[in-house]
C-alpha cells in the first residue's frame, strides 16, 4: 500500500511534468473506484492550468486557477508520466492528457479515486480532520506528549492515527518504534516526555530516509518516474521475524496488532 513516503515521492516525480501544463482532455475508462469518479470530473478540469501539486497525508492535491482536484492511490494505484502513444495496460482506468504528455493512473484493486474538492479542499471531509503533518513545524516530541496522555492505546496504534499525526504507515511505525526503543504494545499514555521526543525524532528519520530512497518496494510500487523504492533494503525489523536484532543480534519478533503485523526486538525496545 502506497504510505505517505510513496506519495511524496510520486508527487515529486511528477511536479515537474505537470506544473504550469494545461490539462487538455480528461478520459476515464472505470469510475467505479473507492469513492466514484464525479461525472463533471473532465468539464471541471479540460482546458485549465495545473498552478500547483502538493500533499496532505496520501492525498494528492492538483490546484487549478478554479479549485482543486485530488488523487488517492488507495492500496495498489500508481500514477506515471507517459507519452500520448504509449499503450494501455490493463487497470489504466484514467488519463490526464497534458499537452504532450499524459498523467496515467493505474489501479488493479480499485481502492483509490480522482475527486473534484472544489475551492476550499481543506474543509472537505477526507481532510476537516487530519492531524499534522510529521515532516512540519508542528509536530514533535511535546505535541506527542501532549496528545497521548491517558490514552490507553498502544504506541503502535496512537502514531498509525491520523487524527493525531497523518501518514505512519505501518512500515514506518514499526521502524520508529525500534529506532526510538519503544515496545509497540506500551499503552501511549505510558510514555514518558523522553520516549516521545525520541520517537517523533525516529517518526521524522524514518520517513525522510523513505523519501530520499523513492519509497518502499514490497510489491510493485514505483514512483511517477517508474523507478522502484529502495528503502526496504534498510529495514531494520519489519518482516525479519526470527531474524538477528542489528543490533544486539537478539531474534525480532512477529506479533498481531489490530490485523497488522507487528515486528519488534524484545531486547531494544521496552
Amino acid at each position: 500500500m502506497p504510505e505517505l513516503p510513496e506519495v511524496e515521492t510520486t508527487k515529486r516525480g511528477i511536479a515537474a511534468h505537470i506544473t504550469g501544463r494545461t490539462i487538455a482532455s480528461v478520459t476515464v475508462r472505470e469510475s467505479r473506484m473507492r469513492w466514484p469518479v464525479p461525472r463533471d470530473l473532465a468539464q471541471q478540469l479540460e482546458n485549465h492550468t495545473v498552478l500547483d501539486i502538493s500533499r496532505r497525508a496520501k492525498y494528492l492535491l492538483f490546484q487549478l486557477k478554479h479549485g482543486f482536484f485530488m488523487i488517492h492511490l488507495g492500496m495498489s494505484g500508481s500514477l506515471r508520466i507517459v507519452d500520448r502513444d504509449t499503450p494501455l495496460q490493463k487497470h489504466d482506468h484514467i488519463d490526464i492528457a497534458l499537452d504532450d504528455k499524459i498523467l496515467r493512473f493505474n489501479d488493479p484493486r480499485r481502492f483509490g479515486s480522482v475527486l473534484w474538492l472544489g475551492a476550499n479542499p481543506f474543509e472537505h471531509e477526507l481532510l476537516a480532520r487530519l492531524g499534522p503533518e510529521p515532516l512540519s513545524e508542528h509536530f514533535d516530541g511535546d505535541y506527542l506528549f501532549q496528545q497521548s496522555r491517558k490514552k490507553k492505546l498502544a504506541a503502535k496504534h496512537f502514531i498509525m492515527d491520523n487524527h493525531v499525526v497523518v501518514g505512519v504507515g505501518n512500515i514506518y511505525a514499526n521502524e520508529a518504534l525500534f529506532i526510538s526503543g519503544v515496545r509497540p504494545g506500551r499503552a501511549a499514555g505510558r510514555l514518558s516526555r523522553a520516549q516521545c521526543d525520541r520517537l517523533a525524532r525516529a517518526i521524522v528519520e524514518v520517513l525522510d530516509a523513505s523519501i530520499t530512497m523513492g519509497g518502499t518496494t514490497l510489491r510493485d510500487f514505483v514512483g511517477g518516474d517508474g523507478k522502484p523504492g529502495y528503502f526496504q533494503q534498510t529495514l531494520r525489523v519489519y518482516d525479519r521475524a526470527g531474524e538477528p536484532c542489528r543490533t544486539c543480534d537478539t531474534l525480532i519478533k512477529h506479533a498481531r496488532q489490530g490485523q497488522r503485523s507487528t515486528y519488534y526486538c524484545p531486547q531494544c525496545q521496552q
